[in-house]
């Protein structure tokens, strides 16, 4: 079973170049990227397409490792409008620990998001999530762990010219026989620039139970949407405290395959055309 997950998401990654040559239309549904910041939209995808984040990290200076780079894959498709599935992993960790290098297959979490409340404008959004590890691949983690079950609830709005995603999060960490609750919070604003980009600032801050301490990070990104069902980003992060990992640099794209996966659930049907439901 974690083998097949595994592979799963692998040959979902694989298709995304080819059909990434594809050309859009006006019509096309949006991409809603939830990368590269740690915060997660409370917005959904739209209904019946698959989207997926795919990126590059790179971090150094960890309580954990001296140096870690690794490849990232979420996975995610809205069933309806208010709830959606996602399927997180990392197909391959590249890390240098206590004088030791070597290479793993990383956790994967499978997990599901839905919206209580449905905003417009300066009215958030309000969503819950929850988590769960599937497998756990025993490389070493970022700042946050690897909780074996995780509850975020998700608030996400506009105002005027800026955009907020803001998450707070309950999770359980795990070592050996004993299980602790950590706390996060994470707030990120972006901004649209001129010439189709975007920049994202993110503060973030999670407990870390079995250090006794408290990790807390800066967050910087730019994005391009090269169109509506592609966008691309690039970025760092600093760690502000003696326990969290120095840096972090990542790069990556959110990639929305243009194609629903079957008929608009809810349509009707009005002269032959159909009504779209489409994303909340």
């Amino acid at each position: 079973m974690r083998r097949t997950c595994v592979c799963l998401l692998l040959l979902l990654a694989a298709r995304v170049p080819s059909v990434a040559a594809q050309t859009g239309t006006a019509g096309d549904p949006e991409a809603n990227p939830g990368r590269p910041t740690v915060s997660t939209p409370a917005t959904l995808t739209p209904v019946g397409y698959l989207q997926f984040e795919t990126g590059f990290l790179g971090a150094t200076d960890s309580p954990e490792f001296s140096s870690r780079e690794s490849l990232n894959e979420v996975v995610k498709l809205s069933v309806v409008p208010r709830l959606e599935l996602l399927a997180s992993a990392e197909p391959i960790a590249h890390y240098t620990a206590e004088g030791t290098t070597a290479n793993r297959v990383a956790d994967v979490f499978l997990g599901a998001q839905g919206v209580l409340f449905r905003g417009e404008g300066a009215t958030p959004t309000l969503a819950a999530s929850y988590f769960h590890r599937v497998y756990d691949g025993g490389a070493p983690e970022l700042d946050y762990g690897s909780p074996t079950n995780s509850f975020l609830v998700l608030a996400s709005a506009d105002v005027k010219d800026f955009h907020y995603d803001a998450n707070a999060l309950f999770t359980e960490l795990v070592q050996g026989p004993v299980r602790r609750v950590q706390f996060g919070q994470t707030l990120s604003i972006s901004h649209p620039l001129p010439h189709r980009f975007s920049l994202s600032g993110e503060i973030w801050h999670f407990t870390q139970p079995f250090l006794r301490g408290n990790a807390i990070g800066n967050l910087w990104a730019v994005g391009y949407t090269a169109r509506k069902t592609l966008v691309f980003d690039a970025g760092f992060n600093r760690g502000l405290t003696g326990t969290s990992t120095r840096w972090e640099a990542f790069v990556g794209f959110t990639y929305l395959l243009p194609h629903r996966l079957w008929s608009a659930h809810g349509a009707k049907q009005h002269g032959g055309e159909s009504e779209d439901l489409g994303p909340l």
